[in-house]
């Protein structure tokens, strides 16, 4: 009975080790507890935003440019105030009950001064000295005589007028940089889109970062595009494609700013020549516009003479003739250059940039009334 016992007792936990073994082998580890399953409840959609109208900036309001009649009666202003005192000196010396040796040597010191020049001021002299003798020497006569003298040796007879011919007008404005020659770009746009022009500006002063952003900033103001290239990219090539898309798009004038340095002349003939030469493989350049700084007097015509050399002038810009400018240098570059002044800037402000008139100029020399 007890061997019963123990077969049955040995039986038994033979059953239960091979339970347990069937439950759990050994060497085998129990997988880890998997990660919970995301999140798949249903979210519920975000609340839909309310419809708000995005304001756009508003489009910059363009400027509208004087037109040129204002800008003569502001010339005539301008001159009275800055050129006057010339004008009176002259008269002054004239109205002597006596015009001897030393009067009319002053008379010439006086014109001289005024950077006039030597030659000029030689003829002047002379027809004043013959006229006067003739036709007497009273005040009224001499300031008549005075005002008719001048204004020959301004020469209203010759074409101040812009020429833009063709469905595309080229203006290529030269001149060294500091003579206001970009800014000038800038305001003779300005005169043009006053006149119902459109305009396109090329900056092909490419040596000169600031050049371009002055353009497009000064185009801003009254609607003209810019094309520009990279800083030190050739000239030429930006003149080109100024005129090409200027052309594309039907426009009136390009106008195509050029570098100014004066280095040496045959590197600013090599560059302004190149400029020149691919444009008119397109259309004409109607116009060359030398920028001349009227306070540098009888230095400017040393720069003029240069440019003249280089590119066939067609037109003067004379800036700065206010404040210390004398107005003699109108008559000097003239004569040097054998071109017309075409137009003068007489201020900071962007329409202080009007086409020469020259008997308002010798009005304002003289102090007439009616100039003021």
């Amino acid at each position: 009975m007890t061997e019963i016992l123990a077969l049955a007792a040995v039986l038994a936990i033979l059953a239960i080790a091979l339970v347990v073994g069937l439950v759990r082998r050994p060497g085998r580890r129990t997988p880890s507890a998997p990660s919970a399953p995301a999140d798949t409840t249903t979210q519920a959609p975000p609340a839909e935003a309310p419809d708000v109208a995005v304001a756009e900036p508003p489009a910059p309001t363009l400027e509208r440019p004087e037109g040129t009649a204002s800008r003569l009666v502001r010339l005539r202003q301008r001159l009275a105030g800055s050129q006057g005192g010339l004008g009176r000196g002259l008269l002054a010396l004239l109205s002597r009950d006596r015009l001897d040796e030393d009067t009319w040597e002053d008379i010439e010191d006086t014109l001289i001064t005024a950077d006039i020049g030597v030659g000029p001021t030689g003829e002047l002299v002379e027809r004043l000295r013959t006229r006067l003798r003739v036709e007497g020497g009273s005040p009224s006569d001499a300031r008549s005589v005075l005002r008719e003298e001048l204004l020959a040796l301004v020469d209203p007879t010759m074409d101040r007028s812009l020429h833009l011919d063709g469905d595309t007008a080229v203006v290529l404005v030269v001149g060294v940089n500091g003579s206001g020659k970009t800014t000038s770009v800038g305001k003779i746009a300005r005169v043009l889109v006053a006149d119902g022009r459109s305009v396109l500006m090329g900056a092909a002063d490419t040596f000169r970062a600031a050049a371009t952003e002055q353009l497009t900033t000064w185009g801003q103001r009254v609607g003209v595009e810019v094309v520009a290239g990279p800083e030190g990219s050739d000239p030429a090539s930006v003149a080109f494609e100024s005129v090409r898309e200027g052309i594309d798009r039907g426009t009136d004038v390009v106008l195509v700013d050029t570098a100014g340095r004066l280095q040496n002349k045959a590197g600013l003939m090599d560059e302004l020549g190149k400029v020149k030469r691919v444009i008119e493989k397109q259309v004409p350049v109607g116009e060359v516009l030398l920028v001349l700084d009227a306070t540098t007097g009888q230095n400017g015509l040393v720069q003029a003479r240069v440019f003249s050399e280089v590119v066939d002038v067609t037109g003067i810009v004379l800036t700065k003739l206010d404040g210390s400018a004398k107005g003699g240098i109108v008559v000097a570059v003239q004569r040097e250059l054998g071109v017309p002044v075409k137009l003068v800037g007489l201020g900071e402000g962007p329409d202080d940039l009007a086409p020469f008139d020259p008997e308002a100029f010798v009005d304002a020399l003289l102090g007439d009334p009616a100039s003021a």
